[in-house]
């Protein structure tokens, strides 16, 4: 069966950066589309940046707009974030939904992604 796993997570500093991977194993990644999202203590898990199955198309959060960038290979799905903020700090989520069920253009809203990982921890100080 699909799973994520989810890599790159640790401790930065305001304004530093960290590169989170996303694997996904049982599947071919080249065949679902992939989102980023994450969710602080006490808040909604929120979608940050999502990309096509094709990699032709992304989308992102406007908090994030210009500050993180998502790419993939046939092995992965990268999520680049630069220049972190405090407000960045949270647990972040890899998910994925199968390109042959997907419905209406890419979108950031948890309940279209039925993949998910189990996170990783996201620290700015």
């Amino acid at each position: 069966h699909v799973q994520l796993v989810e890599s790159g997570g640790g401790s930065v500093q305001a304004g530093g950066s960290l590169t989170l991977s996303c694997e996904l194993t049982g599947g071919n990644i080249d065949n679902y589309y992939v989102g980023w999202f994450r969710q602080a203590p006490g808040k909604v898990r929120e979608g940050v940046a999502a990309i096509t199955a094709s990699g032709s198309y992304t989308d992102y959060a406007d908090t994030v707009e210009a500050r993180f960038t998502i790419s993939r290979d046939s092995a992965s799905v990268t999520l680049q974030m630069n220049n972190l903020r405090p407000e960045d700090m949270a647990t972040y989520y890899c998910a994925a939904a199968l390109l042959a069920t997907w419905r209406g253009p890419i979108s950031l809203t948890p309940g279209k992604y039925a993949y998910w990982g189990r996170g990783t921890q996201v620290t700015v100080s």
